[in-house]
Parts: structure tokens; C-alpha cells; sequence
């Protein structure tokens, strides 16, 4: 098991709690990039993956969940969340400034990634994107039509066909488990419309990894979105049956091969 180390800095609401798993000579930087109520300890195996493959990892939780600081998954505007991210990236820099740097981001934190990518493209090697709130999401437009945010949390059983992993979910006091926040809602969708005007990725290698049976991020939904901004070198890969959280999911192992066979194909 690798460990990771955790350090705080400034960001632009409060402090932010990062991590980083270290590698003794690393080929890349990957930066790692979380979703919505939850937090960059659910990556511990994502981490451990990737640093066997060679590189040294990190990322933060982002403002409002795990152990950052600010009101629980309150987020006013998302442009402060990629801030934090850039901070975080120019921090490592220090230590690897010639290293090639892969952001990967699941579900919120892939809009999050892609406007980072939009917005930083040239500080960026590849791009991976699993499950990504971006397009056509209509549970945030019915969300945001409801006079009163209902007090449903997010049903364990739509990340994994792992019932284990529906369970840690459910213990785990880092994870939010409460409603919506309007203003987070609100913030989400104007990152998504602010991403279909700015342009796509250019020439970022990007790769897409998404469950075909997602019900929390709908594959067709994400689709509409990964058009809007798809660049010139697109790798999809849809897995059949396959829930939310793909690096979570029964077929784990195969989801992180391609992650590391696409990031060797990138490098070479």
C-alpha cells in the first residue's frame, strides 16, 4: 500500500486539504481530480494504480468536502474550485518541472477538469475523464425547477455493481450525505454552459471512460457535452452494464488498464 502525504494550502475560500502519493523516480505527474459529497480518499486504489505505473499522484479535496475547509459541498462558483486545482498543480511543479502532467476527473470533478483544460491547456500532457457531469445532465434542470431541493441522497446502488463499494459509501463519514445545494446546483450548471461556449480541447490528448448503465450522469446526456468540446485526439471507451463510478466498478482492473495504456501511448 502506498501512502499518502497530506498538506494544506491557501485557496480561494479557505484551506484545502491535498494529498499526494509519491513516486521514487516518476515518469508523470497525474492529478486527480474528485466528485460531488465526496473526497480524494475514495482514490486510494486509483493512486496506488497509477503510482505502479510510474507516476507520482496527487490532488485535493475540493472546497466544501472531505477535509477541506468551507460549508459542506457548497460551491458558489466552480472558476474558485479550478483555481484551487491550479494552485495545486503549480505547487508540484516545483518539484517535477519538466514531468508531463495527466488531470483525470470523475463526474463533477471532470467538469472541473475539462474547464481546468480549457482554461490551462498548455500546462496539460493528456486529459481522463470518467463519467463527466458535462451536456445534457436533466436531473440538474429538474433539480433547479423544484421549489424546494428534495432531502434524497444519492442511492448507493447506481455507482457500482460492487456492493461493497455502495456500502463504504454509506459508512464513510467524509461523504456527504445530505441534499443539493441550490446555489452548488446553480453553480454546476453555469460551468456547463460557460464550457459549451468556450471551445473544445484542441490537439489534448483526452481519453472518456463511462459506465453504459450510469444513472447518475446518463451516458447520452454526457455525450452532447463531450461533442461541444471533443478535440482532435478522442478516446471513448463505453463499458456495457457498468454504473457511476467506473474505477470503482467489478471490472475495475480493465477501466485502469486503459487509463495506463492510453497515458503509455500519450508519452511514447
Amino acid at each position: 500500500m502506498v501512502t499518502a502525504r497530506e498538506w494544506e494550502f491557501a485557496g480561494t475560500r479557505g484551506a484545502v486539504t491535498a494529498r499526494v502519493w509519491p513516486h521514487g523516480s516518476p515518469r508523470y505527474v497525474a492529478v486527480l481530480s474528485h466528485g460531488y459529497g465526496e473526497h480524494l480518499g475514495r482514490y486510494q486504489h486509483v493512486a496506488e494504480a497509477l503510482v505502479r505505473h510510474g507516476a507520482t499522484v496527487c490532488g485535493p479535496d475540493h472546497l466544501g468536502h472531505g477535509r477541506s475547509a468551507g460549508e459542506r459541498v457548497l460551491i458558489e462558483d466552480m472558476e474558485d474550485v479550478v483555481a484551487d486545482l491550479h494552485t495545486l498543480v503549480e505547487a508540484v511543479r516545483v518539484d517535477h518541472p519538466r514531468l508531463p502532467i495527466v488531470l483525470v476527473g470523475h463526474s463533477m470533478g471532470g467538469l472541473i477538469a475539462v474547464r481546468y483544460a480549457q482554461l490551462h491547456r498548455a500546462e496539460l500532457t493528456a486529459l481522463v475523464l470518467s463519467g463527466p457531469v458535462l451536456g445534457r445532465w436533466d436531473a440538474l434542470a429538474a433539480l433547479l425547477a423544484a421549489e424546494e431541493i428534495p432531502d434524497v441522497p444519492i442511492d448507493p446502488d447506481t455507482l457500482s455493481r460492487d456492493p461493497s463499494v455502495g456500502k463504504a459509501y454509506v459508512e464513510d463519514p467524509l461523504v456527504w450525505h445530505g441534499p443539493f445545494k441550490r446555489p452548488t446546483l446553480e453553480a454546476l450548471d453555469t460551468c456547463i454552459r460557460r464550457i459549451d461556449e468556450s471551445g473544445g480541447l484542441g490537439d489534448l490528448p483526452t481519453l472518456w471512460v463511462h459506465g453504459e448503465d450510469d444513472r447518475l450522469v446518463p451516458l447520452a446526456g454526457t455525450r452532447t457535452g463531450i461533442e461541444a468540446v471533443r478535440g482532435a485526439d478522442l478516446t471513448e471507451r463505453i463499458y456495457p452494464e457498468a454504473r457511476h463510478e467506473v474505477f470503482n466498478e467489478t471490472n475495475r482492473d480493465e477501466v485502469l488498464g486503459e487509463v495506463t495504456t492510453f497515458v503509455d501511448r500519450v508519452l511514447s
